[in-house]
């Protein structure tokens, strides 16, 4: 379940000026303290997203990795199976299966 951060409007209670709660994404956003009953307001809040950092996690994933190693020409350091390993912009068959990883 996520956690919200709400503000009180006026003085904080026990909980503090800002005060956090975990509800299911599907409920309503508090408009009262559940302890003192006073008004709040929700907050919005960094969140936390995991990216990948190695080309071999890009490549598990699914994405594709061009790094430019000359004028036109790129190195997939993410290819699988029979894709080409550098993409000359001037062939285009070299260039990489992206249709075979983008899906609906």
């Amino acid at each position: 379940m996520p956690i919200y951060e709400y503000e009180h409007i006026g003085q904080g209670c026990d909980l503090g000026k800002i005060f956090e709660i975990s509800q299911p994404m599907d409920s309503e956003k508090l408009s009262r303290c559940p302890q003192c009953g006073k008004e709040v307001k929700r907050l919005i809040s960094l969140c936390s997203v995991s990216m990948p950092k190695t080309d071999s996690d890009l490549k598990s994933h699914g994405f594709t990795k061009l790094v430019r190693r000359d004028h036109g020409i790129y190195e997939n350091v993410t290819a699988t199976g029979k894709e080409s390993r550098y993409w000359d912009a001037r062939k285009p068959e070299t260039m990489p299966d992206l249709k075979s990883k983008i899906g609906d």
